[in-house]
């Protein structure tokens, strides 16, 4: 019985260590943490330079009423606009980033 879960115990990590599973883990924490940081930086640095050259300043609130349908298609672009900028923003630090790396292995 001790042989086979000494046996499971190496064939789980193997399996961590094939597939870096201990490294995913640790980039999907890390990632969350950082999601919260660059939705404040969006929210509370960016937009407020943005807004005001935007026509309407409740536009983030705007909706549209046909009948009993209501489409909020306000807060829907501003999540778009934000998943936009945060987008820019992860390919421009994940650039700078690969660059480094792509220098410092030379």
């Amino acid at each position: 019985m001790k042989e086979r879960v000494v046996a499971i115990h190496g064939e789980f990590r193997e399996f961590l260590n094939q597939y870096a599973i201990v490294g995913m883990a640790l980039a999907f924490v890390m990632g969350a943490a950082s999601k919260d940081l660059m939705k404040s930086l969006v929210e509370n640095i960016i937009m407020p330079i943005i807004t005001p050259f935007v026509p309407a300043g409740g536009w983030a609130e705007s909706k549209l009423i046909l009948g009993p349908f209501v489409f909020k298609w306000g807060p829907f672009v501003a999540e778009l606009l934000n998943f936009a900028i945060l987008a820019v923003l992860v390919f421009l630090i994940a650039k700078k980033v690969l660059k480094m790396e792509k220098v410092g292995k030379k």
